[in-house]
């Protein structure tokens, strides 16, 4: 018999939504201090450029001016070799076109933005290298002798195997870092197949499209501190890299988190840095806000790929063998999320044996950053692109061809670690029952194609605390770190309030500054429920604890017999007794006697992963006049571990279809040889439309974690993860041609049908 809650596993409306729906929410942009200053970026022309002089002297006769500050007067901790993070201002050189070189502190944004176009900088041209391959040779020049970026730490965040896969060899002199897994005979794994498929892939950088751009207010305090408002999604994470930076100490930088106006992953630490080291400078709160184009140019993408796959396989459906080779882009700096990838293009099946070696490789562009399963949606399109071709090539069913070979608990990932529990299979399963897949061969009479794939998340893990505080009116306040990107607050407001017994609208949530908040993780890799509602259960489970030992000495009844009931302790099988929270709470907080307020405490620190699978069918049509392809129905199964929220699980995998179908279709950025971006505002960078979205049928199938409150996993990367696959499997399947390069273009689609 399913167990009954009163709070969880309940559609409820997020606790976010009034503020933000009526206008009323503050978000970072909308502060306001005294004495507060505009920063306005003035980023290079150039993809890569030794600076050669800064004049600001005509910049500082516009009214309002206060500072135009380059790197060499920003306070900043440098390394022995006089080098600082490049998340700051360009050091003597650009490395890509939009790297800040100078900033203009003003009273007005307008006079910033006047002062900043009569800022004279004078370059000299250099060698700018964006192809990957020329990046990556052995002869190739060095791109930066700069410091390294910040993905290392957003990776291991995101996902708790991101930083396994290194190799020792030597390496050519712009690839950071590198990947090698292997197990088997390979040559003798492909000599057993029947069939083999040989494909190249290429992604180009996507933008995390975020309505609110970057944005960051740094205030000085008194006693050399500051405190840095910010739509961050990792709290601790910035107050840590703020500390490092300026090389100050980390109880003289407080991180207040502000309402984020979208992230995807590009917003755990990018400006924050940078911001404090103005205000230091200045001695004024600095408000930067950056603009759309600033946004383009110097935020921290997605980046582009090149990926090979080679994958074989019998006539009775088994896979013998997988070989891919992975080059991904870092940018200026070096950090991608090459790992992730090669872990899941081939965590995904059982091979007799693979081999899965890449770089990530240092270009004149602008560093990576995550997205929303930083890496995944690359590999997945790769492998799941190939699984497509290979079921068509042995001429088995391409669903029961993953079913055949798909891994359970207990199989291997390619580096070494196992799988718990999982539920790919389960949502496979479920997408074969979906009137979509079973409907396909009546779609595809009426000229539309139908592509499945499948995607999954590893998880991130990071500590957590919480604490529980049970107030006056009778209400419990839940305390915390850990940012609310997405709906988390209302999530852990359920879990607090199932184990008292009382209506999530009786919990209120808070986000604390880094002075006064439990210590939790960055927002992101699906992990925040998984690991932050671990410590709120704990939380409101001690809390309850304390409560029924208040109400035990006023009812003059054991602790044993007491149970909480729609906010009144009672004795059990006596409901007329009672005690309601509003009087416990008074109770607790008399000046004499008695057991002292409540207040719960909780943290988790859980060692085990809780990935997350999805299974998703596209049903496409193709207008073989245009190339246009437009996707127009859609079903997503997803394994949800247990959905706390509905509602809130439903959302997610609607926005990660959406972003799927973007990554598939219309997103993406290409450089041309001087390192200059075809795209730098939304003018010229197509983000999905509600009429680019077609219905979604969303299917939650739960396989229960073993550590996550109430079973629950995380839900935020997995459901953005097969859609390109998905929707090049349906084209192919509509048109027979297997486009290989994302976004699929109109002409790429008209190129490749037949005359």
């Amino acid at each position: 018999m399913a167990a009954t809650y009163a709070s969880i596993g309940k559609r409820t409306k997020r606790l976010d939504s009034p503020p933000k729906l009526t206008g009323q929410e503050r978000f970072t942009g909308d502060l306001r201090f005294p004495g507060m200053v505009r920063a306005m970026l003035i980023g290079s022309d150039y993809g890569h450029a030794r600076i050669v002089s800064v004049d600001s002297a005509a910049a500082m006769e516009v009214p309002g001016v206060v500072a135009v500050l380059t790197h060499a007067d920003l306070p900043v901790a440098r390394s022995e070799s006089g080098v600082s993070p490049i998340s700051l201002l360009a050091d003597g050189e650009a490395l890509y076109v939009g790297h800040p070189v100078a900033i203009v502190l003003a009273e007005t944004d307008q006079a910033a933005r006047d002062a900043a176009d009569l800022v004279e900088i004078d370059y000299e041209e250099l060698d700018v290298l964006v192809d990957l391959d020329a990046a990556a040779a052995e002869d190739a020049p060095r791109v930066s002798l700069g410091g390294a970026g910040d993905f290392a730490d957003e990776a291991e965040m995101h996902n708790a195997d991101a930083a396994s896969g290194g190799t020792d060899e030597e390496l050519p002199p712009n690839v950071s870092s590198s990947v090698d897994f292997h197990r088997g005979d390979l040559d003798a794994a492909f000599a057993d197949a029947d069939e083999v498929v040989e494909l190249a892939f290429t992604s180009d950088v996507v933008h995390q499209g975020y309505i609110e751009p970057q944005v960051a207010l740094a205030v000085p305090e008194q006693f050399g501190r500051i405190a840095i408002y910010t739509s961050t999604q990792g709290a601790f994470h910035g107050r840590q890299k703020v500390s490092d930076t300026l090389g100050i100490a980390l109880d003289d930088v407080k991180v207040v988190p502000m309402p984020v106006g979208g992230g995807f992953g590009g917003k755990f630490v990018l400006i924050e840095p940078l911001v404090a080291a103005l205000a230091k400078a200045v001695d004024r709160p600095v408000l930067l806000q950056f603009t759309r184009e600033d946004d383009f140019l110097t935020g921290n993408p997605a980046p582009d790929c090149k990926m090979t796959v080679r994958l074989g396989g019998k006539r009775d459906g088994t896979l013998t063998a997988l070989d891919a080779w992975l080059l991904f882009d870092s940018g200026a700096a070096s950090g991608s999320p090459l790992g992730i990838a090669g872990i899941l293009i081939g965590g995904y099946y059982r091979f007799d044996a693979f081999r899965i070696r890449g770089y990530e490789v240092q270009t004149h562009r602008p560093s990576s950053g995550s997205y929303r399963a930083p890496g995944a949606q690359q590999a997945s399109f790769a492998i799941e692109s190939a699984m497509d071709e290979l079921a068509r090539r042995l001429g088995v069913d391409p669903l029961e061809l993953r079913l055949q070979n798909c891994v359970v608990e207990g199989d291997e990932r390619p580096n070494g670690g196992v799988w718990p529990r999982i539920g790919l299979k389960e949502s496979l399963e479920a997408v074969r029952d979906h009137p979509i897949w079973q409907e396909r061969e009546q779609r595809r009479a009426g000229g539309s194609g139908i592509g499945l794939a499948v995607g999954g998340w590893p998880g991130g893990l990071e500590p957590a605390s919480a604490a529980c505080r049970l107030d006056a009116d009778g209400k419990l306040t839940v305390m915390l770190g850990s940012v609310d990107l997405n709906g988390t607050n209302t999530t852990f407001a359920q879990v607090a309030a199932e184990s008292l017994g009382i209506d999530a609208d009786q919990v209120n949530v808070r986000t604390a500054d880094t002075d006064a908040a439990p210590f939790a993780g960055g927002t992101g890799g699906s992990k925040i429920t998984y690991t932050v509602g671990v410590a709120v259960k704990k939380a409101a489970d001690d809390a309850v604890q304390q409560i029924k030992q208040i109400a035990a000495q006023h009812l003059e009844a054991s602790v044993e017999d007491l149970e909480l009931v729609d906010g009144v302790v009672r004795v059990r099988g006596v409901p007329e007794s009672g005690v309601t929270l509003k009087e416990v709470a008074d109770l607790g907080m008399r000046t004499a006697g008695g057991h002292g307020p409540v207040l719960g405490r909780g943290a988790s620190a859980i060692s085990q992963i809780a990935p997350g699978f999805a299974a998703h069918v596209a049903e496409v049509k193709v207008d073989e006049l245009t190339g246009q392809v437009a996707v127009v129905n859609y079903a997503a199964a997803q394994d949800v571990g247990f959905a706390i929220n509905p509602a809130a699980v439903e959302g997610q995998i609607h926005g990660g279809v959406a972003q799927g179908i973007g990554w598939a279709l219309y997103e993406g950025i290409a450089y041309a040889e001087d390192g200059t971006p075809d795209a730098s505002s939304l003018l010229d960078y197509t983000l999905p439309r509600a009429n680019m979205i077609p219905p979604i049928d969303v299917l939650q199938v739960e396989v229960a974690s073993a550590e996550g409150p109430y079973g629950a996993k995380g839900v935020g990367e997995p459901p953005a993860i097969p859609g390109p696959a998905a929707v090049a499997n349906a084209l192919h399947d509509a048109v027979g041609v297997r486009i290989c390069d994302l976004p699929i273009k109109p002409s790429a689609v008209l190129d490749a049908l037949p005359d």
